[in-house]
């Protein structure tokens, strides 16, 4: 194991060219330097490489996003910032619907629970991981052991730096590496553009193209008080892309499967994506039923919804490709030649099977599936406050322990995150939270039985609409004084409760903690021991030919800017601005291709053909959202905010036939703010040309 990362940096430069065409979310202290310099001419420097890299952020939220000022002006995704937009409205005040524009610094609005963290240092920790681990111990001890030194690693690193500090693990579990990030918890609200232009086409076109979207939001980070002082950002490019383009996408994916094994890929098939599938189908059909109700509650509904639908087509075309008999075989005929390669090593002699063990991990997975998903994971509690019941149920236990022997989620480096979300002022909506635990529990109940004792507990006799309707009408969580009191009352608080929700979150304990012991135990432990067997192997045969797979860590992709071919039609690379009135003509300007007033009103005054959404080949999945597409300079000359369908299958194979990443035109993101939203002092900060009275809104 000891300096096996170094070897893979060696192997990244001499075996990257193995990887097909511009695949990869690269991590950033492993970059293809060379591939990129033999394809496309560019070389990638340290110092372009720290610049992008300290440009980035994270939005804890799920997103990804940039630096675009000294100023602490940040970047992302409308639907990112969305969940901030949605809290700071208010009835009457619908801010999704009709957009935000603070004109000074001194309108900008303070998001109630949104986290931002800016990678600042990488550090190789698996050396330190390990350390614990004896050749005696089960894979559970070996587990624990690891917990236990990832939450001791991250502890020492908080102490000493003060900045938020996560072990990442790779290629499940053969490389550790510790992520240094500033955290930014003081964020505002600078600009959103209306609802019906960040998602124009809806859902119909979501995970389509050709798109006319702008679907960007923009926030300041704070600190003391003031807007934070930034010296990497990044410059705003003034002529954008052409065909051909080499591109850059530095952000955060969330998660992918290319490396998983068949047996692990057969379980998200046949037992996860299905359930989900159904889930988002019936709470899709809640919610629009919900939002029938009054526009009150179609506002409080809308965010969630939209969330909703796009899981739901995300998924989809996940599962697509698992259903992709060419790439299933693919994957069968690779691991089949991995596992012959492996059998007839010399070393490996009366060494167990790892894919065999990896498979009776998951058989495993499957029978404690209900437990594991409805009582620990949550899903039978579809409400924001019997989640924070949770958390201090679970506080009180886990906090007086030690450090080492916490649950990863009360480790000490994470608590100040966890209270930052415990304790947010957002507002709770209890109409909306018992229509979702109503459905939630009523899911649960099926999956369960209600002769499940667990079941019976939450229930108490009630049908799962009025239990939910008495727990949340009784609780008291949404004060946040209630929730300080019970956090920092610790057990004696807890166990004293009589809050509806404290009292189901005691009873369905137990159990819950059960099924989580046993995945840590007898799934997570073997497919992390077993896969860094598989992960040393495919080493072998190949060397690094694929960065590990997505973690929410912060990635660096490339590609070309670049069209396609769809049914014999040349896709071309972009549209234009006027195509989007263009679209909503074909739709007779019917919801969900209507356009705003505001971009009515202002038609005659745009050019029409300034660019406006673009594809690339850059390698994206879920949580690339938000993140910055930049040219060789290191400017922005995009935003990626979808994928076409034909992109969702990369999630386990990559291909740039058809696939691309979509974007928003940095031109156009400058046309829409100075001629449709009057927002100039914002336009001008992004090229870096801000008055200097403006600065504190003078």
């Amino acid at each position: 194991m000891k300096r096996f990362f170094s070897v893979l940096l060696t192997f990244a430069f001499v075996f990257s060219t193995l990887a097909s065409a511009d695949e990869g979310m690269w991590l950033y202290n492993a970059p293809p330097k060379d591939k990129i310099k033999a394809k496309y001419g560019f070389e990638l420097t340290q110092e372009w490489l720290d610049h992008v890299r300290l440009s980035s952020v994270r939005f804890n939220n799920g997103g990804s996003g940039s630096f675009v000022s000294a100023d602490g002006l940040t970047f992302t995704n409308h639907h990112v910032g969305a969940g901030c937009v949605q809290q700071l409205s208010t009835e009457g005040h619908d801010y999704i619907k009709t957009g935000f524009y603070a004109k000074t610094q001194a309108e900008e609005a303070k998001c109630p629970n949104l986290e931002l963290n800016q990678l600042v240092g990488i550090e190789d920790v698996t050396d330190k991981v390990n350390a614990g681990v004896k050749p005696e111990m089960s894979a559970a001890e070996g587990g624990q052991a690891q917990r236990a030194a990832m939450s001791q690693v991250e502890k020492d690193c908080t102490t000493a730096t003060g900045l938020r500090c996560d072990v990442a693990i790779f290629y499940s579990g053969q490389v550790y590496n510790l992520y240094k990030y500033k955290k930014y918890t003081d964020v505002r609200l600078v600009f959103a553009p209306e609802f019906d232009i960040a998602f124009f086409g809806g859902d119909p076109d979501n995970f389509t193209y050709p798109r006319y979207d702008l679907d960007i939001t923009f926030f300041r980070v704070y600190e003391d008080g003031k807007p934070a002082h930034l010296d990497h950002y990044l410059q705003w490019s003034r002529t954008g892309v052409k065909d051909g383009d080499l591109i850059f996408v530095s952000g955060h994916p969330g998660n992918t499967g290319r490396l998983l094994t068949v047996a692990q890929l057969e379980f998200m098939r046949d037992v996860q994506y299905p359930i989900l599938l159904k889930l988002f189908q019936r709470r899709i059909a809640l919610l629009q039923d919900f939002s029938k109700q009054s526009e009150e509650n179609a506002r409080i509904a809308k965010e969630e919804l939209f969330g909703l639908q796009n899981s739901q087509k995300a998924i989809t075309g996940y599962q697509s490709g698992l259903l992709d008999k060419s790439i299933m075989d693919g994957k069968a005929t690779d691991e089949t030649k991995l596992r012959a390669a492996f059998k007839a090593d010399p070393k490996n002699v009366g060494v167990a099977d790892p894919w065999d063990e990896i498979a009776q991990a998951i058989k495993l997975q499957h029978s404690i599936y209900p437990n594991l998903t409805y009582l620990e994971r949550m899903r039978g509690f579809a409400s924001r406050l019997s989640q924070l019941a949770r958390v201090l149920v679970r506080a009180a236990a886990e906090k007086p322990k030690p450090n080492s022997e916490r649950m990863r989620e009360f480790r000490d480096s994470n608590l100040p995150s966890l209270e930052q979300q415990l304790f947010s002022a957002e507002p709770v909506y209890k109409n909306l939270e018992t229509a979702l635990l109503a459905d939630s529990l009523s899911e649960m109940q099926d999956a369960l039985g209600k002769d499940s004792p667990d079941v019976q507990k939450v229930l108490q006799g009630k049908t799962p609409a009025d239990a939910a309707k008495d727990l949340l009408a009784n609780t008291k969580l949404n004060d946040v004084a209630v929730r300080k009191q019970l956090y920092e009352g610790g057990q004696a608080a807890i166990d004293a409760s009589t809050d509806p929700l404290i009292v189901v979150m005691r009873a369905i304990d137990p159990t819950a903690r059960a099924a989580r012991k046993q995945f840590d135990d007898k799934v997570d432990s073997i497919v992390r021991r077993d896969g860094t067997i598989v992960a040393k192997a495919r080493f072998a045969q190949s060397g690094f030919a694929q960065p590990p797979d997505a973690t929410f860590t912060l990635r660096l992709s490339y590609g070309e800017v670049q069209g396609y071919q769809e049914n014999g039609k040349a896709i071309p690379f972009a549209t234009v601005m006027g195509g989007a009135y263009e679209h909503a003509a074909e739709h007779n300007n019917q919801s969900p291709y209507n356009v705003p007033e505001s971009w009515t009103k202002s038609k005659a005054n745009l050019d029409l053909k300034t660019p406006f959404n673009f594809v690339s080949t850059a390698d994206i999945i879920g949580g690339n959202s938000g993140s910055p597409t930049v040219n060789k300079n290191g400017e922005v000359v995009g935003i990626i905010f979808d994928g076409n369908i034909e992109s969702l299958p990369w999630n386990f194979a990559f291909s740039e036939v058809q696939g691309r990443a979509v974007s928003v035109d940095s031109r156009g993101i400058q046309e829409a703010l100075r001629k449709i939203y009057g927002a100039t002092a914002l336009a001008d900060e992004l090229l870096g040309t801000k008055a200097e009275g403006a600065k504190a809104g003078k």
